[in-house]
């Protein structure tokens, strides 16, 4: 089995509930099992920011899928769950991007691991820094924590612990 770290984020309403889909969506293939996952944050956006908020967090997997394979899994469940592509860094449904896939470091045309902008982002290294704060990231050669401690404290306002409001609602 291959260990996977996976980041998702929506931004589009209901956003807790298309997290929790993906997820199921992940385990329902005899090929995926989710090991941990980590809290969710609630993050502005980045890139494009005219946009509402988005919810992010981490999943660690372990998969005997290959990295393209499991690519296509990600891509398939984003399209079921109504992604849409039309503004790079837009409003989404859902978004999972693999971020290490076992300690490999691999590029090609489809897919680039590990996530070539993940040692940017605190939105993905904090949940990723909650479930595994010691894993090493290739290319980097640095652990996730060692990587959040190089963000600046504006790269990590803007990312904080969601919890669901008292009615059940977002």
């Amino acid at each position: 089995m291959k260990n996977v770290y996976v980041a998702l984020g929506s931004n589009i309403e209901p956003r807790e509930e298309h997290l929790s889909r993906a997820i199921d969506m992940l385990q329902e293939h005899a090929e995926i099992a989710v090991v941990k996952k980590s809290s969710i944050y609630e993050t502005a956006p980045v890139g494009y920011t005219d946009q509402a908020d988005f919810l992010n967090m981490v999943v660690q997997l372990d998969t005997s899928s290959s990295a393209i394979e499991l690519l296509t899994i990600c891509q398939t469940i984003e399209r079921n769950l109504g992604r849409k592509r039309e503004i790079r860094f837009g409003p989404r449904t859902i978004d999972l991007d693999i971020l290490i896939y076992n300690q490999e470091n691999s590029k090609t045309e489809r897919l680039t691991v590990p996530h070539p902008r993940m040692h940017e982002r605190a939105f993905v290294l904090i949940p990723l820094a909650e479930i595994e704060p010691n894993i090493c990231v290739p290319n980097w050669s640095k652990s996730v924590t060692d990587l959040i401690s190089e963000l600046s404290p504006e790269d990590m306002k803007d990312v904080t612990k969601w919890t669901q409001n008292e009615s059940g609602n977002e």
